[in-house]
C-alpha cells in the first residue's frame, strides 16, 4: 500500500512539473515587462517612458499575468497530457473540454439554487467563496480545481482511450469514449465541488492559519521540506500550493483578484506600496539557490584532493552558475545527496533557517528567481520596500556558513564528495554505489546514436520502457523489469546521478534533459 501511494505521488509530482516548466519561462519574460514599466527604473532611464516602450512593457506584463491568473486551466490541460500513455494531445484537449464542463456545471448549480454571489464594487468576489474563471462564475476551487480535473482526465483517459464498440455505437470508440466518460465525471465533479468544496475552503484556510500562526517556525518547516524532498521528486508538492493558490494569500488588484505568492508578488511590483506583503516569504525558496549553493560548491572545490582540484573546479563552477542564475540545483544536489546524507539534512535545515531569518529581519526582498533578476527587481523596487541590503548580508552569511560547515564535515567524515572520489574508489570501491557521485566521460556529442543505443539497452531495451518523461533536470523512466537495467550501459552517456526506486528510475542530465528525452524517443521510434 505504501509503495502504491508513493508511486501515485511520484506520478502526480512528475505531471505537475511539466506545466511549471513553462511558468518558469513566463516568469523570466515577466521580469522584462516589469523592468520596462517600473516607475523607479523609468525615472532613472527617461527614454523608457517613451509611449511605444511602455506599451510593449505592459503587453509583456499582461501577457504573462493572463497565464498566471489561469494556472488552473494550464494544469487541467497539462497534467492529462503528461499522464497519458498515448495520444497525449487528445488527452490535453479532453482535459480542456472537461474543465469547461466542470466550470459551467458549478455556475449552473449556483444559478439554479440562487447562490450566485454578487461582486462587491471594491473587493469583487473576495470572501464569497466564488470566483470568475474564463468568464464563468463558479465555486472558487482555484488551482486545485484544474489540478484535480487534470488528474481525473489522465486517469480516465488511460483506461478508456482504447475501448472499442461495434455497429451504431462505433462512434463512441477510442478517445470519443474517453470524452463521454469525462463528460459525466466533469458534471459529477462540478456537483461535488459545489457541495463539498466550501468545507474544503475552510480547511485550506485553517492550514494557512497554522503556518501563519507558527510564525518563523512555519517558514522554517516550509523551506526545510522543500529542500529535503528533492531526492523523491516530491518537493513541488510543498511549495506549489503556496506559490500558486490562495494558501499563499490573495490580493485585490483593481477589479481582479490574484491568489498565490507568485501572482501577488508580481502584482505588487507594479503597485505603490511601502513594502511587499508576507506572501513573498513563500517565494524565498530561491534564497538558498542564489547564495547557499555558492558555499556548497566552494566547499567541494576546497576539500577536493590536490590532484583533483582543477578538474573539480571545472565541474563545479558551471553548476554553481546554473543554480544561482538558472535556479536549477539538481546536478549539484545529486553530487552529495547519497554520498553524504548528513550534509543533505543540514542543507535542508539551513534552507529553512534562512527563510525564517528573512522574516525575523523583516526582509521582503524578492529572492524567488535567479540572482541577476533578484538584483534588478530589488534595486528597482527600492530599499524601503524590500530591505534588500540585509538580504545580501544574510546571503554572504549563508555562503560562509555552508562553506565552513560543509568543509569541516567533509574532511572529518571523509565524505566522497566531488574531487574525493578516486581515492574512495581505490579504498572502498565495493561499498560505494556508482550512482552516488560521478561524472562519466563520454564523447562530446551525448546524443550520438551509439550512446543513445547504449542508454536504451541499459534501461532493458525499448520493450522494457513503460513510461518516459522528464522534469527540469531529470529523465524519469518507468521500466517493466528492474533486473534488466544495466547501469554500466546507462553511464556511457554522461549524467550526474541515478536514483532507483521500485520500477522508477531517475537519471540527472541537467538542462539537456529535454534533448536527451527527444533523442531516446526518436531512437525508439526508428529502431
Amino acid at each position: 500500500m505504501k509503495q502504491k501511494i508513493m508511486g501515485a505521488l511520484e506520478k502526480f509530482s512528475k505531471a505537475m512539473v511539466q506545466p511549471l516548466m513553462y511558468v518558469s519561462v513566463a516568469g523570466m519574460i515577466m521580469v522584462v515587462g516589469v523592468l520596462l514599466t517600473n516607475s523607479t527604473i523609468t525615472s532613472f532611464l527617461p527614454f523608457l517612458q517613451w509611449k511605444p516602450i511602455q506599451i510593449v512593457g505592459q503587453i509583456i506584463y499582461d501577457g504573462v499575468m493572463i497565464v498566471i491568473n489561469n494556472l488552473s486551466v494550464v494544469f487541467a490541460v497539462g497534467i492529462p497530457a503528461c499522464l497519458a500513455k498515448r495520444d497525449k494531445y487528445q488527452a490535453a484537449l479532453i482535459g480542456l473540454l472537461s474543465y469547461l464542463i466542470f466550470l459551467q456545471t458549478s455556475n449552473t448549480l449556483l444559478t439554479l439554487t440562487d447562490q450566485l454571489a454578487t461582486a462587491d464594487a471594491f473587493v469583487g468576489l473576495i470572501g464569497t467563496g466564488q470566483a470568475e474563471i474564463l468568464g464563468i462564475q463558479c465555486v472558487d476551487m482555484s488551482v486545485f480545481g484544474g489540478i484535480i480535473m487534470g488528474c481525473l482526465t489522465g486517469y480516465v483517459f488511460n483506461r478508456t482511450c482504447q475501448k472499442t464498440f461495434k455497429g451504431a455505437l462505433q462512434i463512441f470508440s477510442g478517445v470519443r469514449f474517453s470524452f463521454l466518460v469525462m463528460f459525466v465525471v466533469a458534471v459529477l465533479f462540478g456537483c461535488f465541488g459545489n457541495v463539498v468544496w466550501p468545507c474544503a475552503q475552510q480547511g485550506i484556510a485553517a492550514l494557512a492559519n497554522v503556518i501563519k500562526n507558527t510564525g518563523t517556525f512555519g517558514l522554517f518547516l516550509y523551506g526545510f521540506l522543500e529542500r529535503l524532498l528533492i531526492p523523491t521528486g516530491l518537493h513541488h508538492l510543498v511549495s506549489t500550493p503556496f506559490v500558486f493558490s490562495p494558501l499563499g494569500g490573495t490580493l485585490q488588484v483593481g477589479d481582479q483578484v490574484v491568489s498565490g505568492a507568485y501572482a501577488i508578488v508580481m502584482s505588487e511590483l507594479q503597485m505603490d506600496i511601502p513594502r511587499f506583503s508576507d506572501s513573498i516569504y513563500y517565494m524565498a525558496t530561491g534564497f538558498t539557490k542564489m547564495f547557499g549553493y555558492i558555499g556548497i560548491g566552494l566547499a567541494f572545490i576546497h576539500t577536493a584532493y590536490p590532484e583533483n582540484k582543477q578538474k573539480t573546479r571545472a565541474t563545479i563552477i558551471p553548476l554553481i552558475l546554473t543554480a544561482c542564475l538558472g535556479t536549477i540545483t539538481e546536478p549539484l544536489d545529486f553530487m552529495f545527496i547519497f554520498a553524504a546524507p548528513l550534509l543533505w539534512v543540514l542543507h535542508a535545515c539551513f534552507a529553512g533557517l534562512f527563510i525564517a531569518l528573512l522574516k525575523i529581519f523583516d526582509v521582503t526582498a524578492f529572492c524567488g528567481g535567479n540572482l541577476l533578476a533578484s538584483v534588478l527587481l530589488n534595486v528597482s523596487a527600492g530599499v524601503s520596500k524590500t530591505h534588500w541590503p540585509t538580504m545580501f548580508i544574510l546571503g554572504i552569511v549563508q555562503i560562509i556558513l555552508y562553506f565552513v560547515v560543509f568543509s569541516f564535515l567533509i574532511k572529518k567524515f571523509n565524505y566522497h564528495t566531488p574531487g574525493r572520489e578516486e581515492v574512495a574508489a581505490e579504498t572502498e570501491s565495493s561499498t560505494i554505489p556508482v550512482q552516488e557521485t560521478k561524472q562519466v566521460e563520454v564523447k562530446e556529442n551525448t546524443n550520438n546514436s551509439l550512446d543513445i543505443a547504449s542508454l536504451v539497452a541499459g534501461l532493458g531495451g525499448k520493450d522494457n520502457i513503460n513510461e518516459l518523461e522528464n522534469c527540469f533536470t531529470r529523465l524519469r523512466v518507468n521500466v517493466n523489469d528492474l533486473s534488466k537495467v544495466n547501469e554500466e550501459l546507462i553511464n556511457k552517456v554522461k549524467n550526474s546521478g541515478i536514483v532507483k526506486k521500485d520500477n522508477d528510475i531517475q537519471i540527472v542530465y541537467g538542462l539537456e534533459v529535454a534533448n536527451m528525452r527527444n533523442a531516446i524517443e526518436d531512437y525508439m521510434n526508428n529502431n
